[in-house]
């Protein structure tokens, strides 16, 4: 086997203890500035100002990495969603932050019948990855990947994904569907009830996939942001979930000073990055309504074999469904 082959076959290994690693963390006296409560709240004015930074400075990181090269292909996501090969045909997905595709092209290789819509709030970045995928040979990939410019935790996705009146469709269905449960029905298993495609929209999405994204959003946006993908989801859908979890080694780098919330940090580039505890996952989509389903910590080792150095990686892995 491959190292390649190798390291991806133990991927989802737990090579350490998240509680064992958290007690290290906590006992190190150079470590405490990250425990700490944060304070310094600025200046209604001036959060307007750091919001409307945020997506350019993503922007920016986007572009001075658009040769792709910069961003592995993320074939883990296979073993670790597997409801993206099983699922019924014609199956939509939502890719949000899709960046240079890393995440899209995976899935769409994973299963033929399978269509992903994915946003970005860079229009330079979205281009990128329509070369990057359109130069692949996946089957059909042309009619089944529609990239499209969106900066969702500010603006909210496009009517075209769901319009009102489906999302009121679906609030009605959860409605009957919670009544014939109580009064002892038997539920249509076969999923017939979800909107369909109609002349104002695609009748919304069976999966929302958030990798590695909510973590650029500002804390303070996250609520809303969780919501919208709720909202574009059909009952029943999935949403699947990784981020960077509490104690991961990029959180331990980061120096006291670029600390702008608890868990919250910004790059000298001007991005920003959340660290998840699970508790903080399980409130926030649970909060808008979601069913938890999984979530977990991933702790893996990771060796760099040129510098000799080990490192210990830790996400947090998260599957929520809307309910039916």
């Amino acid at each position: 086997m491959s190292a390649e082959a190798e390291a991806e076959a133990e991927y989802f290994s737990k090579d350490f203890e998240w509680e064992t690693l958290r007690q290290e963390i906590e006992d190190n006296p150079s470590y405490q500035y990250h425990l700490l409560p944060f304070t310094c709240t600025p200046p209604s004015q001036q959060q307007e100002i750091q919001v409307s930074e945020d997506s350019k400075a993503w922007k920016r990181f986007h572009l001075r990495h658009s040769s792709g090269k910069f961003f592995k292909e993320r074939r883990y996501l296979l073993k670790e969603f597997p409801e993206l090969v099983s699922c019924k045909e014609f199956s939509k997905v939502l890719e949000v932050g899709c960046g240079n595709g890393s995440s899209a092209i995976p899935i769409l290789r994973g299963n033929k019948d399978i269509i992903v819509y994915a946003c970005d709030c860079s229009s330079e970045t979205l281009e990128r990855a329509k070369e990057i995928v359109h130069s692949t040979n996946i089957f059909a990939v042309q009619n089944r990947f529609h990239p499209f410019f969106c900066d969702f935790a500010f603006t909210g996705f496009p009517k075209w994904l769901v319009c009102d009146s489906c999302v009121e469709s679906f609030s009605l269905k959860q409605q009957e569907y919670s009544s014939d449960v109580k009064e002892g029905g038997v539920a249509d298993k076969s999923g017939s009830y979800l909107s369909r495609e109609c002349g104002c929209c695609i009748g919304g999405v069976d999966f929302v996939s958030l990798i590695f994204t909510l973590s650029a959003v500002p804390q303070k946006k996250m609520s809303s942001a969780i919501m919208e993908c709720f909202s574009v989801l059909k009952p029943g859908g999935l949403l699947l979930f990784r981020d960077y979890g509490l104690y991961d080694m990029t959180m331990l780098r980061f120096e006291q000073e670029k600390r702008v919330g608890f868990r919250e940090y910004m790059r000298s580039d001007g991005t920003r990055s959340y660290f998840f505890c699970l508790d903080t996952v399980r409130d926030l989509f649970v909060g808008v309504g979601f069913i938890e389903l999984e979530l977990e910590y991933c702790c893996v080792k990771s060796v760099n074999r040129r510098k000799g150095k080990s490192m210990q990686r830790v996400w947090v892995h998260g599957k929520f469904q809307k309910p039916a």
